[in-house]
């Protein structure tokens, strides 16, 4: 008896513990008081361990510290847009998205930018190796994953070629996204002098209770010139060869202009926090050339910033016309839920494509669970059954985001992600048919069809819910 009771009093304060620690964020509460009482023995310990709020252990000194506010304030003035007052924007005063660009996000509109658009891996790889072999100066590549496969080994063959010609080369690799990646392939790498380092390696990041906090971009930048970010990692199945789901539709970019600092300066952040190197020569923020003049803003968003979820939520509660989404999760914050089903309830065409064909079920479940109330808003869901989408975008009237983060709470709050905001009409219409073309290759949920689930999945669904914030 005094067992039980001692059991019950150490459970009443795990719960306390979560409850304290998780006050800003109760639906995160909700989801670990869900798993304390199905795992009692393990899932206070899973919590210490992955419900942490980040930290930055890699604390800069003074001088860095200036030298970083130095290379920020060049590169703002350098930029070619301006944002104060709605100057060169063209926007009214009151216009809530650019507000918000103005005022939350820290990197500035650029100008001068010159875009490719992908919707799918092979050209973009293959223009990204080509790229990578006129290097001249560096070569920076940051990756979620990287495999050990065909594409992957093209790419490291290349690397090590531009190593031994003198080139500086850097790789940055999440451990987790890379935990299947052999040693021998980074080996190779190192021994042909290209510097890699590895994001939060699992062990580690275990111990210093940082396993769930993962570098999610997809970076290239080619002698600070050249820039490549979205949703591609390296490796055969981002250009289809992937058995389970076949044909792989993505969303990615090439830049050129005076948006490739931002995306320099991103991984230069994200070199130094896990190598404790900051690199601030000149030389790798080089003068642009204006190929263009699109208007483009770099945003890059983690677990201890959160202006990318701010964005997008000023984006959804500012249309007026149509919000499209393509997003291979959709699990959004319950902001983000209310201000969809607001718009959907309001006669805004809010259209939202997901895969008919998941990569992971339990991430799936937890997206189908929100289809049926934004459906009785008046929104509109599709399945894409053309193969895998993977694509991240948010299409809110005439402006446009996309790049690495998936339309869920993980991506927002939880993982170091890069996208950028488009307002040049060439792009946003590219993106726009991009969308209508995978919306003819997609199915349309309707309501009274998708209210016929049987019982099982609506369990599945629910349960998968609970848990969502995690994922």
């Amino acid at each position: 008896m005094v067992w039980i009771i001692l059991a019950l009093i150490l459970f009443i304060i795990q719960i306390a513990a979560v409850v304290i620690f998780e006050f800003s964020r109760p639906y995160k509460a909700v989801t670990w008081i869900v798993i304390l009482f199905l795992c009692p023995p393990l899932g206070f310990l899973l919590y210490f361990f992955v419900g942490k709020e980040y930290a930055c252990k890699r604390l800069m000194n003074r001088e860095d510290r200036m030298l970083l506010e130095q290379i920020k304030e060049e590169l703002s003035d350098r930029c070619g847009c301006e944002t104060k007052q709605g100057r060169r924007l063209n926007v009214k005063p009151k216009d809530r998205v650019h507000a918000m660009l103005e005022n939350a996000a820290a990197i500035p509109v650029t100008a001068g930018n010159e875009t490719i658009v992908y919707a799918e891996g092979t050209q973009a790889f293959e223009d990204m190796l080509k790229d990578i072999a006129m290097a001249k100066r560096h070569i920076h590549i940051e990756s979620y994953i990287i495999r050990d496969d065909q594409l992957g080994i093209r790419f490291q063959q290349l690397l090590i070629r531009k190593a031994q010609e003198g080139v500086n080369v850097r790789l940055l690799y999440d451990g987790i996204g890379c935990h299947r990646l052999r040693k021998s392939y980074i080996h190779r790498l190192k021994d042909a002098g290209v510097k890699v380092q590895c994001f939060f390696p699992p062990l580690l990041s275990l111990v210093n209770r940082h396993i769930n906090f993962r570098n999610h971009r997809k970076i290239i930048v080619v002698d600070g010139k050249i820039g490549y970010f979205g949703g591609l990692n390296i490796g055969d199945e981002y250009v289809g060869k992937d058995s389970k789901v076949g044909y792989w539709r993505d969303t990615h970019f090439r830049i050129e202009g005076d948006a490739v600092l931002w995306i320099q300066y991103t991984f230069l952040i994200d070199w130094f926090l896990i190598k404790g190197e900051l690199l601030s020569d000149p030389d790798y923020y080089p003068v642009q050339e204006k190929k263009g003049n699109e208007r483009v803003q770099i945003v890059k968003s983690g677990p201890d910033e959160t202006s990318m979820l701010e964005l997008i939520f000023s984006c959804i509660v500012s249309a007026k016309k149509r919000i499209y989404i393509a997003t291979p999760y959709f699990v959004p914050d319950p902001g983000l839920l209310f201000a969809l089903k607001t718009a959907a309830a309001g006669k805004i065409d809010v259209r939202i494509i997901l895969p008919a064909v998941p990569d992971h079920q339990i991430v799936h479940w937890a997206s189908l669970s929100y289809v049926k109330e934004l459906l009785q808003s008046g929104g509109r869901f599709y399945f894409y059954e053309k193969g895998f989408i993977h694509a991240k975008v948010i299409i809110a009237d005439d402006l446009a985001f996309s790049g690495s983060a998936n339309m869920d709470i993980r991506s927002f709050c939880g993982q170091f992600e890069l996208g950028a905001v488009f307002f040049d009409g060439r792009i946003v219409d590219r993106l726009v048919r991009d969308f209508v073309r995978d919306l003819g290759a997609s199915r349309q949920i309707l309501l009274p069809q998708f209210e016929r689930r049987s019982k099982l999945q609506k369990c599945k669904e629910t349960f998968a819910r609970l848990l969502s914030p995690l994922f």
